[in-house]
């Protein structure tokens, strides 16, 4: 049986989806990449759609594919959607919006359709599920509640009636008594009232007392949330039963029917009264039977007296269920058919395949729900007929790869699932490459026809003449080869042609991919000659196609005959001139004959063939069916397949389940009664007999077969019989319980009720136990699961079938508790205890820690075991614990079913040890704050610490204490008296005792802020925006210090967010006033503005909060729900909402509504403005019928708002006025024409005109004609001759008649002179639109009508014709029709004309743009219409674009003179170009204007302004650049050597405010630099010549030009005799050096005297910082201390006594002095732990000293390690792991990164290339700068570098270190090292600045910073803008960037030292030159060793050391250590 078509229209007229299928036919044969794929839901809208008006909906609809699909929303009926305005449009990203509609805009065809989303792409198309959309146009409506009667006693329901238009969104919500008591859904069923799910109020047990009560319902709107009380109320009327009475039902139908979905809960309610009360039962129907069985009743299905309550509803619960009420009287039943819906969904398995050619493909669809009535296939959005669940292909084409869909669907929903068919191999169809032409020739000589086609596979090739399939033979020969490309050619021979040999020959190409056929005629001169033609059989019904097969050439024609008659003879047969025959619909009466073809030439020669033509009759089969009702078994079945029509002999057969039935077996009996009928006959039906049976009857002409259902009841039988298990405990049990029958049985699972088979009761559901499909599922079994299980299969045939099965649980060992933990105090006994549960025997061994524990091993350690009836228990006893007791015990058991495990945490506990790493994070005047690390908690928690302090000079025994929560490691001491010394110590606490106290720190307090508040504040607004606010200094007593400044801070008002404070400086004059004007701020806002006053120490108390409004502004948002209401034809009323008051912006004084007719709202000037103070007004004084567009807007001081959105509304109609003019004219003796102009003001819809006639002069009565409104003439008749009349007319609109016209009087006549019924009119037309001016002219004779245009005679052409009435048309109107037409009508006895004004409303004419003004960024331009257009311009748009960018476009509004076109580029080239628009459309484009904007490219500077030059650098100051007027970007910085050719790039991204320093230039030196600058306009490039200074500061001579002079490369001459090393060159730099040295030691010894001879704790600061600017200078540079700005260049700042940044280039460290006496001379590699070896501060001394041991615990065997150079006592070994600890709040120690040094290379000592240390050897090779170019940082992240080179490698810079006067402890500070990128190696710098504070020398202190400045690795981008890695903020320098631990690898140790340098490089940071100034970070010459340029001059390491020894290099190494700071790049150098 073939089902129906489920979707016939979706894709029948979707023409979009024919676009789809063609273009994925064009896809080549092959592979599909793995990449792409067709489309899929990736988001399906929802089945249904149902919202309100007032809200709209938004349906969205995703899909994925490659290439990604287009969205496309259709019909049901596979039409596209489109936008329709206001009401539903198609978003971008494919959503569809149904945006909120008011109710009068419904239309039914948009909201209440049904849609789909289509998703299509290049390989296929799908269609998602049918979304049914419902719009709900908010209805009011009322709920009721009727009258209840019933019997006392009974239970008694009241519904609450809700209309039907909205009963599928309005739901009761509760119930309301008369009381106010609400009655709610509730799961309370045992109280009187009960809220059923439904949302009925059931009462039980009714009494007289509730027939005085009232009840009303609570609705809710599901999409409103509207809610609402019922408008009656509902009561009882209770009657008192008079005598027993039978069972009733309140109503006469005794069968109802719901459907309801899964989950939903619900009540099947069964209404009857009776008394006695009746007892009610609820039965169900097993499905298919008429047997039923008790509703079994649980937590989920109650009964509550006769109402079933079914929650939460499964599938399961469909079915017929019966309700059965009976008393003592009687009985009655009522049956409720129950459908429970699950959602629908489908799956498609597979998902996606790849076939190839000719192999199957199998799609099964796997869906699930509740219910499905069809299954139907789609394939590319198309139905192909199919409905069964599995889609089989059994040879797989070309056209069938695409998408397939599978949809299944019932009366509410639908679902779909996709998969996609893709095919495999590499495949071509056939294609003809090469062919033969059309040929005519004479009869004799050999003919060779050729054909080459190619195609993967290879295709065959075959030739026919004239249909019939050519064979070889002796004249015809076909021979074919294939070719080395794959291409077959094929080529027939005809041996001496014939003039029979002609016809239509053609080559057909086939493989089974396709078919490829090209066909040519061979015309051979010759008589006619028809070939024989073999008998052809058809089908009646086809269509008849024939041709005839003539040869010979030339023929005349060719005829077909039949009964030599001439074809056609009816409308059914054609035929054509080259011989084909067609005959549609053949039938065999009327066209089974023979047929003659009859061809001829001009001759008169002919030639005949004939065709027998056989009409053949398919099969048709009369239906059958086997009976509407299933049979039974063992009953007799049978059935007849009669064939009426079709041809003998047939065949008839029959199929079951498509299998071939065959007579005697399996009980089937066939026989054939008579040649068209045969029988099926079953004597004994089976199971095996049910299903679907097919009659096939076939015959010559086809066949056709028609399906019929036997359905049989057959009883229940075993497909699996459950048997006896046994499961582990804990494992998911499955026993499967499976039947067959028919109906399908259904299998249930009961229990038996104790431990005995026999009584059993229902499984009650829980969450472990389900039954699925008969298969009993216990997940997670125990022991109380084992039991006796009955398995019941019942189908209502038969008794049905049972089994008992016994399930056994095996349960493994089990501890009851997992996991505990056991206290125990140190050295005391513990008993550690497990118990398991479970069969025996169990054994159970201990483990600690994971490992196995053995008494053996330790004696104190006992194990016991304990058997008990549960299980065993197992004791382990401990003598006495000890620390290492505390661990993790685990106790396993095992027996023979598993093994479990549970685990007791031991804790020791002891009293803590003491607190360590006490420090101060931080101090005020009156409180320090500290932090210390948390000690070992001795395993209990740390109850408190003790914080001890006192005054330095009291002893210990007067302490004040402060107690801390054990849980933090920070606290803050108060009370302190400032500027005080403390000492301060710290205790721990658990519940077992105290530590001991930790370590003393001693701190002095500090000054503290301002304790008063500045007085007379005063705020006041300034503008809408600007406030000024003025105050008074606090009193003088209260500023604790110098007042340095003020901070103002201000917010909003009443708002809970932070004060932006804004900081203004003091004014020293006394009592002046201070002001600040904030500016800013909001329009019309009160803001609360504080003050507080700040000294170096910080800021004082707040002011009080003064609060004061800005200014007002205007309303930023429209006034909103406006909305009109016409009143009258010339009232309409406004209303609105006022703005939300906080963008009211000011007080709303008043509001405006600006309106006019729509139809001129684009005219400014036409708009009418009302001003009004209410929220509503009534417009008067209207035009009438004419649509209205209004705005409205509010109004404060400040000015307009806002305008809202344009509203409209149209005024009523009313009565026409009068017809504007009339003509009577006289039409012969009996007859005058009337005609008339219409009203002017037809104030609505003109329904009808009305023309009065009246004879003057006589008493007649006035006569009246109706005429429609279309007509605008009227012919009265039956007039009197030469008798007066009198005419006017009327017009009538639906309101009414409207005014008469003017009177006119025309008298009938003989005489009809020419007159024209038309009038003088103005006509409007639309450009490209055709035009008709009419001229109705009457006259007798008739007159001639001429037409003039513009004053010229017309003539006719192709645009215009004049119309037989004397109409003019004009087609395609242009704007040169415009003008005048007059239209001339005469006759002999008079003439007449009229005037017509044609008026073209064209889009507007290109406008005027010319350009007004420009600046740097900006463009004006002014606008002028053109002045031919006709029709209002309603605006302009500008469009404009950069000379290299995209076009962009502003809108423009008519009025506005000039336009100001900004953000633009400066100094750049311009076009610009305008279009007008009306509400024609857009109109031509101006003139292109080509302007720039102004501005030029960067100026060249100064050359001595710009750059500054010194002996190894060069600085840029790029400020003295010039911009040109447009802002600079970015310079790009190159160098080279002045012999070198190569270009090397420093850096491409220069910002322009910096100053910027090339690093790394050889002294002596010619250089070019290259410096391009780049702004907006354009870019500059200059290139400069410099030289660099020599090492002593001086200049060299300039370069030879040619003459000799100036080459500093030339030699000095020397005479023969002097020896080679003489020479200058080489002498003059080796004395030099020499000096410099000699003055280095004397310097250094100096300065050493002086510095142990000094107190530097009260000595001459001076002095010491200036030493120590100098210890931290760059390489070789000296600093000039004549420079008056040195400490200004420095960033020199006072040191500070709080949390704040380092200050670069300097050194306080007075303790650091102190300790080590010459505290500048530490090694850059500085790194040491004070906590290993306490004594840390050893003079330098100058030999070296042999170090025994390990002095920090990191070397590795090294041997250099083993001496320490002086100045170098921290030297890393090679690859030492070191830490480097974070600074004050970092100092944790668990917070550390590791790092490792890197190993010396072939074993020296000094740094590898790329890994230059401070400590080189004089002149080893290292190049030791490992800079790429210069160094540079940003301003705010100054510690703090970036991957320079693209290499891994780190410079670690020192960090900023504490110092201070007072500190004298016996703790050095320690160095802060700041982790950077550079070009690969691994550099460190010297000790940088440092802190003085008291609190950071104290012992054990931990100081280190540590401060990681970018990961490793990160990659340098060459051409990016460099960010930087993170804030400089007070108090920690910490990047917050990745800082990865991991240090770089080592280099390789055959690296070439020689080859090292690092001055090739192409790439460069920038710097400012005042931070190259004041930075204290790696730059220049980090290593400070002066390369050597002669290898010959390197050490080796040994040689270093020797010399070394012989204190040869002591003070060198003191300079080197002085130098090394790199902190300052110098180029002013002092002379030495």
């Amino acid at each position: 049986m073939n089902m129906p078509n489920e979707r016939p229209k979706w894709l029948m007229l979707y023409t979009a989806v024919a676009l789809i299928v063609s273009g994925s036919h064009s896809l080549a044969a092959n592979p599909p990449d793995a990449d792409q794929k067709g489309p899929v839901f990736l988001k399906e809208p929802t089945n249904r759609i149902d919202f309100s008006n007032s809200t709209g909906a938004e349906i969205e609809c995703k899909s994925s594919g490659n290439p990604m699909p287009e969205i496309i929303w259709i019909r049901s009926d596979g039409t596209a959607v489109g936008d329709v305005p206001g009401l539903r449009q198609i978003s971008s990203d494919g959503k569809l919006v149904f945006p909120p509609f008011r109710a009068e805009d419904y239309r039914q065809e948009v909201h209440a359709q049904v849609y789909a989303c289509l998703a299509r792409n290049q390989f296929g198309s799908i269609i998602s599920r049918d979304v049914h959309v419902r719009a709900v146009v908010n209805q009011f409506y009322e709920a009721e509640i009727m009258t209840e009667y019933v019997i006392r006693g009974n239970a008694a329901v009241l519904k609450c009636s809700i209309p039907s238009f909205v009963a599928d969104f309005v739901r009761v919500e509760s119930w309301i008594d008369e009381e106010g008591n609400v009655l709610s859904f509730s799961d309370n069923y045992d109280g009187k009232y009960l809220v059923l799910p439904s949302g009925e109020l059931h009462i039980r047990e009714v009494g007289p007392e509730d027939g005085y009560k009232s009840y009303q319902c609570r609705t809710k709107h599901r999409l409103t949330g509207e809610t609402r009380l019922s408008a009656t109320k509902g009561r009882l009327v209770i009657t008192e039963p008079i005598g027993a009475r039978a069972p009733t039902f309140s109503t006469d139908s005794n069968s109802f029917s719901y459907t309801r979905s899964v989950g939903q809960s619900f009540a099947l309610l069964c209404q009857a009264q009776a008394y006695p009360v009746p007892i009610m039962r609820w039965y169900k129907f097993i499905e298919g039977t008429t047997r039923k069985q008790a509703v079994v009743l649980n937590d989920r299905v109650k009964q509550v007296s006769g109402t079933l309550i079914i929650k939460d509803a499964v599938v399961e619960d469909s079915g017929k269920y019966l309700c059965v009420v009976n008393n003592s009287v009687g009985g009655e039943s009522v049956e409720t058919v129950l459908t429970v819906t699950a959602p629908l969904s489908a799956k498609i398995d597979p998902p996606t395949q790849t076939v190839d050619f000719g192999r199957p493909a199998v799609f099964t669809c796997q869906y699930t729900g509740n219910p499905i009535k069809t299954v139907s296939w789609m394939k590319d959005g198309k139905a192909i007929g199919h409905s069964e669940p599995v889609l089989r292909i059994e040879s797989v084409k070309k056209e069938d790869k695409g998408m397939y869909q599978c949809f299944v669907r019932n009366d509410q929903e639908s679902a779909e699932a996709s998969a996609e068919l893709k095919l495999g191999g590499r495949f071509d169809p056939p294609v003809i490459r090469q062919a033969f032409q059309e040929e005519t020739m004479e009869p004799g000589p050999s003919v060779f026809l050729k054909c080459v086609a190619g195609g993967n596979p290879t295709p065959e090739i075959s030739w026919e003449l004239d249909g019939k399939k050519i064979a070889n033979n002796d004249r015809y020969q076909v021979g074919q080869y294939v070719t080395v490309n794959g291409d077959v050619v094929s080529y027939l021979n005809i041996t001496s042609v014939h003039a029979n040999d002609g016809g239509l020959y053609k080559c057909i190409a086939k493989s089974k991919v396709g078919v490829a056929e090209h066909s040519a005629k061979l015309n051979v001169y010759g008589l006619p000659y028809i070939r024989q033609m073999e008998k052809k059989a058809i089908v009646a019904g086809e269509t008849l196609i024939v041709t005839c097969p003539v040869a010979g050439y030339p023929i005349d024609s060719i005829v077909w005959e039949r009964d030599n008659r001439a074809l056609p003879i009816n409308r059914k047969q054609k035929v054509f001139p080259n011989g084909t025959l067609i005959i549609e619909n053949v039938e065999r009466n009327s066209d089974q004959a023979t047929y003659t073809c009859v061809a001829k030439n001009q001759e008169g020669y002919s030639a005949r063939g004939s065709l027998e033509v056989q009409v053949m009759v398919s099969p048709q089969i009369q239906p059958f069916d086997f009976g509407v009702e299933p049979a039974n078994t063992g009953e007799m079945a049978g059935g007849f397949c009669m064939v009426p029509k079709g041809d003998l002999p047939m065949e008839i057969r029959w199929t079951l389940n498509s299998a071939p039935i065959i007579t005697g077996e399996h009980g089937f009996s066939l026989s054939r009664l008579n040649p068209r009928t045969s029988s099926l006959s079953i004597d004994s039906l089976e199971a095996r007999h049910r299903g679907l049976y097919k009659c096939i009857a076939s015959n010559k002409a086809g066949s056709a077969e028609y399906s019929a259902e036997l359905h049989v009841n057959v009883p229940p039988r075993w497909i699996l019989e459950p048997t006896d298990k046994a499961f582990a405990q804990g494992s998911d049990a499955k026993v499967e319980c499976k039947a067959d029958g028919f109906p399908k049985p259904q299998v249930t699972w009961k229990k038996a009720v104790g431990d005995t088979p026999g009584e059993y009761k229902d499984l009650k559901k829980s969450d472990n136990i389900r039954v699925e499909e008969g298969t009993l599922h216990v997940d997670n079994i125990q022991k109380t699961n084992e039991g006796y299980y009955l398995c019941e299969a019942i189908n209502g045939i038969g008794s049905g079938l049972s089994a008992v099965i016994m399930i056994s649980v095996q349960a493994p060992p089990e501890f009851t508790e997992k996991l505990r933990n056991q206290t125990a105090r140190r050295g005391e006994p513990a008993v550690l205890q497990c118990e398991a549960k479970g069969e025996k025997p169990i054994g159970i061994l201990w483990n600690m820690n994971n490992m196995r524990l053995d008494p053996k091993n330790d004696n104190r350690y006992t194990i016991r075991e304990e058997i008990l009836s549960t299980g065993v228990m197992s004791s382990l006893s401990i003598k006495r614990t000890e620390r290492s007791d505390s661990a993790l015990f685990t106790c396993v058991a095992t027996n023979a079913f598993g093994s479990d495990d549970a685990s007791i945490n031991m804790i020791v506990q002891e009293v803590p040890e003491m607190p360590y790493a006490l420090k101060v994070l931080d101090k005020s005047g009156r409180s320090v704050q500290l932090s210390w690390a948390q000690p070992y908690d001795g395993n209990s928690p740390l109850d408190r610490y003790i914080i001890e302090f006192k005054r330095s000079r009291a002893s210990w025994t007067e302490i004040d204490r402060v107690i801390v929560p054990g849980h933090t490691t920070e606290a803050q001491v108060q009370k302190l008296s400032p500027a005080t010394t403390y000492n301060i110590r710290i205790v721990a606490e658990n519940a077992i005792g105290t530590s001991q106290s930790s370590e003393a720190v001693t701190i002095i307090t500090a000054e503290e802020a301002p304790s008063g508040k500045p007085q007379n504040i005063k705020v006041e607004p300034v503008n809408q925006t600007t406030m000024r606010v003025t105050w008074k200094p606090p009193p003088r007593t209260e500023w604790n210090g110098e007042i340095l400044g003020y901070y103002v801070g201000y917010k909003l008002s009443n708002t809970n967010s932070s004060y932006v404070f804004e900081t203004i400086n003091f004014i020293t004059e006394e009592g002046k006033e201070h002001n600040l004007e904030l500016q800013n701020l909001r329009v019309y806002t009160q803001y609360s503005v504080v003050i507080q006053a700040f000294n170096k120490i910080g800021a004082g108390p707040l002011s009080e909060e003064e609060k004061q409004f800005t200014a007002e502004g205007t309303p930023s948002q429209p006034p909103s729900d406006t909305a009109c209401t016409t009143l009258t034809s010339q009232t309409i009323r406004v209303g609105w909402v006022s703005p939300p008051l906080e963008s009211a912006n000011g007080v709303i004084k008043t509001y405006k509504v600006v309106y006019a007719p729509s139809d001129e709202w684009y005219d400014e000037t036409k708009r009418h403005y009302k001003k009004t103070a209410s929220s509503d007004t009534v417009l008067h004084g209207l035009k009438k019928y004419t649509n209205y567009t209004m705005q409205v807007l509010a109004t404060t001081a400040g000015g307009d708002g806002v305008r809202s959105v344009p509203i409209h509304c149209q005024t009523e109609p009313d009565v026409p006025e009068a017809p504007t003019d009339v003509k009577a004219l006289v039409m012969g003796n009996a007859a005058i024409l009337v005609s008339w102009r219409p009203p002017a003001q037809p104030n609505g819809i003109i329904t009808q005109y009305t023309v009065y006639s009246k004879a003057e002069g006589a008493e007649t009565e006035t006569k009246t004609q109706k005429v429609p409104h279309y007509q605008m003439s009227f012919e009265a008749t039956e007039l009197e001759k030469n008798k007066p009349y009198e005419f006017w007319v009327t017009a009538s609109t639906t309101i009414g008649e409207g005014q008469q016209s003017k009177s006119i009087v025309a008298m009938p006549s003989d005489q009809v002179p020419a007159k024209i019924a038309s009038f003088d009119d103005t006509f409007t037309a639309t450009f490209k639109e055709d035009a008709k001016m009419p001229c109705l002219a009457v006259g007798a004779p008739q007159p001639e009508i001429t037409w003039k245009i513009k004053g010229v005679e017309f003539s006719a052409n192709d645009r215009m014709r004049l119309l037989p009435d004397g109409s003019l048309l004009i087609k395609s109107v242009n704007r040169q029709d415009a003008g005048d037409y007059s239209c001339h009508a005469e006759n002999s006895i008079a003439k007449d004309s009229i005037t017509h004004k044609l008026i073209v409303l064209a889009p507007p004419q290109s406008p005027h743009v010319t350009l007004s003004a420009t600046t740097t960024d900006a463009l004006t331009v002014k606008l002028k219409p053109h002045e031919g257009d006709t029709a209002p311009l309603h605006g302009y748009t500008l469009h404009y674009k950069p000379e290299f960018g995209e076009w962009e476009t502003s809108e423009v509004s008519v009025d506005s003179q000039k336009h100001n076109i900004e953000g633009l580029f400066c100094g750049s080239r311009y076009q610009v170009y305008a279009t007008g628009f009306n509400n024609i459309g857009a109109g031509e484009a101006s003139d292109i204007l080509n302007t720039r904007t102004k501005g030029q490219k960067p100026k060249l500077p100064e050359k001595p302004r710009f750059i500054e030059v010194s002996s190894n650098s060069v600085s840029l100051h790029f400020k003295a650049w010039k911009d040109g007027g447009c802002p600079m970007s970015h310079f790009v910085v190159e160098s080279k050597k002045r012999d070198q050719i190569e270009w090397n790039q420093i850096s491409n991204n220069v910002k322009p405010d910096n100053n910027y320093v090339v690093l790394d230039l050889e002294p002596a030196t010619w250089y070019n630099l290259r410096i391009t600058a780049h702004n907006s306009a354009g870019f500059t490039v200059a290139e400069y010549d410099f030289a660099t200074l020599t090492v002593t500061g001086g200049t060299i001579a300039p370069l030879d030009d040619g003459t000799g002079h100036g080459n500093v490369h030339t030699r000095i001459r020397l005479p023969a005799w002097m020896p080679e090393w003489l020479d200058l060159n080489f002498m003059v730099p080796l004395i030099a050096t020499v000096v410099v040295v000699a003055v280095g030691i004397c310097v250094v010894c100096v300065a050493l005297s002086r510095r142990r001879a000094d107190d530097l704790r009260g000595g001459q600061k001076d002095v010491y910082y200036d030493v120590v600017y100098n210890q931290t200078m760059g390489p070789g540079a000296t600093l000039d201390k004549r420079r008056p700005d040195l400490r200004d260049e420095l960033g020199y700042i006072a040191p500070p006594n709080r949390k704040l940044p380092p200050v670069p280039g300097s050194n306080y460290n007075t303790c650091d002095r102190i300790k080590r006496g010459r505290g500048g001379l530490r090694s850059n590699h500085s790194t040491w732990d004070p906590r290993r070896n306490p004594n840390l501060y050893e003079e330098l001394k100058a030999p070296p000293v042999p170090m025994h041991g390990n002095h920090y615990g990191h070397a590795h065997g090294n041997a250099e390690c083993h001496y320490r150079h002086p100045g170098m006592e921290d030297e890393i070994c090679p690859y030492a792991t070191f830490h480097l600890l974070g600074f004050r709040e970092e100092m944790d120690p668990t917070k550390a990164m590791n790092f490792q040094t890197f190993p010396h290379q072939n074993g020296h000592a000094g740094p590898v290339p790329g890994h230059a240390g401070t400590m080189l050897p004089p002149g080893h090779p290292g190049h030791v700068h490992s800079r790429s170019g210069s160094q540079s940082m940003p301003r705010a992240n100054r510690y703090q570098r970036k991957n320079s080179q693209g290499g891994q490698s780190s410079i670690y810079t020192p960090a900023p270190e504490y110092d201070d006067p007072a500190n004298c402890a016996e703790e050095d500070q320690y160095r802060r090292y700041t982790r950077v990128n550079s070009q690969g190696g691994s550099l460190y710098s010297g000790p940088g600045p440092e802190y003085d504070d008291p609190a950071n020398c104290a012992p054990e202190e931990d100081q280190y910073g540590s401060q990681y400045g970018g990961p490793y690795g990160q990659p340098y981008d060459h051409y990016g803008s460099r960010g930087s890695m993170g804030r400089r903020s007070i108090g920690s320098a910490r990047n917050p960037g990745n800082g990865s631990p991991e240090p770089p690898p080592p280099p390789p140790r055959n690296h070439d030292m020689s080859n090292s340098s690092f001055n090739d490089s192409k790439e460069s940071n920038e710097i400012s030159e005042a931070e190259c100034d004041r930075d204290h970070g790696p730059r220049g010459n980090y290593g400070a060793v002066k390369r050597s340029p002669q290898p010959k001059d390197q050490r080796t390491t040994e040689e270093m050391r020797k010399l070394i020894e012989r204190n040869e290099t002591g003070p060198k190494q003191l300079q080197l250590q002085q130098t090394n700071g790199a902190g300052f790049t110098a180029y002013d150098t002092m002379a030495v």
